[in-house]
């Protein structure tokens, strides 16, 4: 319990100080009018309270990967937790608050858009494809999750609930953002911060032992999965995801003072890191052993898990209400997912958005493709997912440190996480059986090479001729 209340206690610090330096090297500016008021059109942009957008951003972000990948990191031990409070302070929130305030800074724009800004056209056009297909993956893993536990609590079939959320999905994704997301979220939110305050003291009154293997930080993986660099495509959500770039815009046209940035963007990525260290927790502790916890995901996946701990811990009732928590988690990022996919192809075809039969004309076939994708294994779609998203991550991060280098500013904050998260997408790539199915040495080495090469064309971009963005961020 000792272990899990000081990494807890070492996130809540980071916000507070590792926060706040990142805050002061951005240098927001109150005084700016934001996007929310100088683009307000009742659709997309819309002024909300600093409580309404954390609490909306914290549910577009948490979705089932701070529950689902923390439990399968936890099949390596206590060092997932390692990763979830480092990754997050030093990588997943530095790189929230950036594309959240660079989003600001562009007048609300996509990632898409940031990232050419500050990497090139090569770069926009590659990210306007890139960013849609891991919203659709997103999407789809957030369909079929909470598809399987509601059918796991009913007699109905998984089909009739994918179609169910799909509807959910299209009528969120079309309506103005105040009108679903900004009215009911903020309770969701709350929905899910008493499930997650609920079972850490179920746990705590239970008779489960907190790691009942002690604080073994060696690789303790059943099966003998390599930490490197698996655990860090594992454990995305919570400690550091590419998700959060195509999510951070929509709260970016809806915050009303550049000052609430820290708590809005850096802050939501602790909240959910805290999450990601209690279902870590619960993988590691209501199971005797890793062997044991990965009996149970080989025989229902992370979704028996959840119900099990769920309703061992919080009885038949309590049980049920964490698992609906665990349920409006995936919906309420999946629809945001679908939502961030049409307004990245709104800005590409530049077709504005104020018209019902303009948001229909993009979210209709966009669904279409969803719904085929359901089609292809759990396993497949989400392996691609977390490659994909990691991948997105260490894109965001290198446009951000462009940025802060063009602005003659510490860069490095976003310069070494990007660079550490190049190397673990390459040698993930490089070494997995979805990617060329290389020896690990032989990854990691590529991997490397590739992350010393985009540090070193950085550097070089800084010393050489520094060339005009294709839209200048404002001062």
């Amino acid at each position: 319990m000792l272990w899990f209340l000081l990494c807890t206690g070492l996130l809540v610090a980071g916000y507070f100080t590792y926060g706040k330096v990142i805050e002061k090297i951005f240098g927001p500016k109150p005084e700016r009018q934001t996007p929310a008021h100088s683009l307000e059109d009742g659709v997309d942009f819309v002024p909300m309270s600093n409580k309404k957008v954390y609490l909306i951003q914290l549910l577009n972000i948490a979705g089932v990967g701070p529950i689902f990948g923390p439990i399968l990191g936890a099949l390596y031990g206590p060092v997932a937790m390692l990763w979830i409070v480092i990754g997050c302070i030093f990588a997943g929130a530095v790189h929230d608050y950036f594309s959240g305030m660079m989003s600001v800074r562009a007048n609300g724009a996509s990632v898409p858009t940031i990232v050419g800004e500050q990497l090139g056209n090569v770069a926009k056009h590659f990210m306007n494809g890139f960013a849609v297909l891991l919203l659709l993956l997103v999407g789809v893993v957030f369909v079929l999750s909470p598809a399987g536990l509601l059918s796991s609590l009913s007699d109905t079939s998984v089909g009739i609930w994918i179609a169910v959320i799909f509807a959910y999905y299209i009528i969120a994704t079309i309506v103005p953002v105040d009108k679903i997301i900004g009215r009911l979220y903020p309770f969701f939110g709350a929905l899910l911060i008493f499930m997650s305050v609920g079972l850490v003291i179920g746990l705590a009154v239970s008779d489960h032992t907190f790691y009942s293997q002690g604080l073994d930080f060696s690789n303790l993986h059943p099966t003998d999965l390599p930490l490197w660099p698996l655990l860090f495509i594992t454990i995305a959500c919570g400690a550091v995801s590419g998700f959060h770039a195509t999510q951070s815009p929509l709260m970016a046209r809806c915050m009303q003072n550049e000052k609430s940035g820290r708590f809005i963007f850096y802050g939501a990525m602790i909240g959910e890191g805290v999450i990601a260290l209690i279902w870590c927790t619960l993988g590691l502790s209501f199971y005797e052993s890793t062997d044991a916890l990965n009996a149970t995901l080989a025989a229902g996946g992370p979704s028996a898990v959840v119900h099990e701990v769920s309703t061992s811990l919080l009885g038949t009732v309590g049980g049920i209400l964490a698992i609906l928590g665990v349920i409006v988690l995936p919906i309420t990022s999946g629809d945001t997912a679908f939502r961030s996919a049409r307004l990245i192809i709104a800005d590409f075809l530049k077709m504005p958005q104020q018209s019902m039969p303009k948001r229909l004309l993009i979210a209709i076939p966009m669904f279409i493709i969803g719904y085929l994708i359901t089609n292809a294994e759990f396993g497949v779609i989400w392996r691609y997912f977390g490659w994909a998203n990691q991948t997105t991550a260490m894109i965001m991060l290198w446009a951000a440190a462009a940025y802060l280098a063009r602005e003659g500013k510490f860069h490095w904050i976003c310069t070494v996480p990007a660079a550490f998260m190049t190397a673990v997408t390459f040698t993930y790539l490089a070494n997995a059986s979805i990617g060329f199915n290389l020896p690990m040495t032989t990854s990691t080495v590529f991997g490397l090479a590739m992350a010393t090469l985009a540090t070193v064309a950085l550097l070089v971009k800084i010393k050489g001729p520094q060339v005009t963005p294709v839209v200048k961020l404002p001062d």
